[in-house]
């Protein structure tokens, strides 16, 4: 039988924050999250395996809702031996989870007991970090339903070994460490269902592929926003594209807004929404027109809203009556992967919208104050391969822990609505 555990200690959760790192489906859609949980005060050896630490995670994750931190997707959770084996594992809602178990699980009778209570009782098991088909891999393949496999360094011939065995044994294959586009088109052609790795975030992933006539009417809309052009150039704009318009409707008519009544042309949407507003849906617009045609969510569109919701939220802790500074934040954040986003160098992006000079040095150098917090918002993203300690970044920015946690969590709570709101 499982161990029983005392309750987690919420002290525990002052010493982590959290990562959560996409993972892709064949179409480049976003599926699921990677969640870890991190010390804040060391590098990527410091990931939680505390058993403690883990089960207050755990319990933490749940009192929050899973929904807030992974939205609709579901999330992939590290585990070893001691917390596959203890009762807190069974906090996490089955159908919401894959439990990875870790390289680390030395595999016994004992454990391939437990997988399989657990699997009888709906949890969905993957192995992690596989580079080779060792005793340990080859007595839990039965039981597991997702292999993942690390393709770092591995060989092309191993990787084409390890991926026809694993389809062969009917399992569903996720390519982790995925950095380029060469190496996400071999692990597709290898048959591997699942990408994880930040090449869907690198200009390259999009280069020579032209704008869609909706993102040619956003990035002129955007640019006569910046220039604070007139409100009927702007619905001019906006009328030469039907899905702009239609999507500038719904959003003014949404029961968020609490108008109390219907918005029925632009002009009155314009009004009602006001530059600000306009401004930031335009930004989120940008990112969400590329995968709209196949229902999927995009992954630089989630990481975008993130990003930008964190640094607003990091800019209103500065600075709380400043509303420019917030404003100023959400769009270093929402414009940092314009790059990815367009196939082109930043410097020749900024070249064709007008920015202040805070946002240029943030968006090229990642200098200033706003520099400063997209630096924050990319360390926790890439968590598990900075070797930098957090702690020096908080206090540059007056941030605690339990702030940055905090903020972490309404932004990836926001994301996740506006995302598929786009």
């Amino acid at each position: 039988m499982p161990d029983s555990d005392p309750p987690p200690h919420s002290h525990w959760i002052k010493e982590f924050f959290l990562a959560r790192q996409p993972i892709l489906n064949r179409g480049q859609g976003l599926v699921a999250y990677e969640l870890l949980f991190r010390r804040a005060d060391a590098g990527p050896a410091s990931v939680i395996d505390d058993r403690a630490a883990t089960a207050s995670v755990i319990e933490h994750a749940t009192e929050l809702g899973m929904e807030n931190v992974i939205g609709g997707s579901l999330g992939f959770v590290n585990i070893d031996k001691s917390v596959l084996m203890s009762d807190f594992v069974q906090f996490l809602p089955r159908e919401k989870v894959v439990l990875e178990i870790l390289e680390t699980v030395k595999v016994n009778d004992e454990v391939l007991d437990r997988v399989a209570e657990l699997r009888k009782a709906g949890y969905t098991f993957a192995l992690d970090d596989v580079i080779k088909e060792s005793e340990d891999v080859r007595l839990l393949l039965p039981h597991v339903d997702i292999v993942k496999v690390d393709i770092a360094g591995l060989q092309p011939g191993v990787l084409d070994q390890l991926s026809a065995r694993f389809r062969a044994a009917n399992k569903k294959l996720l390519a982790e460490k995925v950095e380029s586009l060469d190496e996400y088109r071999r692990c597709l052609d290898l048959g591997f269902d699942y990408f994880q790795g930040y090449y869907f975030a690198k200009p390259a992933i999009l280069s020579g592929r032209k704008l869609s006539p909706s993102q040619v009417a956003l990035v002129r809309l955007m640019s006569q926003l910046n220039s604070d052009a007139e409100n009927a150039d702007i619905e001019r704009t906006i009328k030469q594209d039907a899905s702009v318009s239609i999507t500038l409707l719904r959003m003014a008519n949404s029961p968020a807004l609490g108008t109390g009544h219907r918005i029925t042309s632009l002009a009155q949407a314009l009004l009602l929404l006001g530059r600000r507003q306009l401004q930031r849906w335009v930004q989120i617009l940008l990112y969400a027109e590329p995968m709209k045609s196949t229902g999927m969510l995009s992954p630089l569109l989630v990481m975008a809203t993130t990003r930008g919701k964190l640094l607003e939220l990091l800019a209103g802790h500065i600075a709380p009556r400043n509303r420019n500074m917030a404003d100023t934040a959400f769009t270093v954040g929402i414009m940092s992967l314009m790059d990815a986003l367009f196939g082109q160098p930043m410097d020749k992006i900024l070249e064709q919208m007008l920015v202040t000079d805070a946002v240029r040095d943030a968006l090229l150098a990642r200098e200033g104050v706003y520099g400063e917090m997209l630096k924050l918002a990319e360390f926790i993203e890439q968590v598990g391969e900075s070797e930098q300690p957090i702690d020096p970044a908080l206090a540059s920015l007056g941030v605690t822990r339990e702030d940055l946690f905090d903020m972490q969590l309404d932004a990836y709570a926001w994301s996740e609505q506006v995302s598929r709101q786009a």
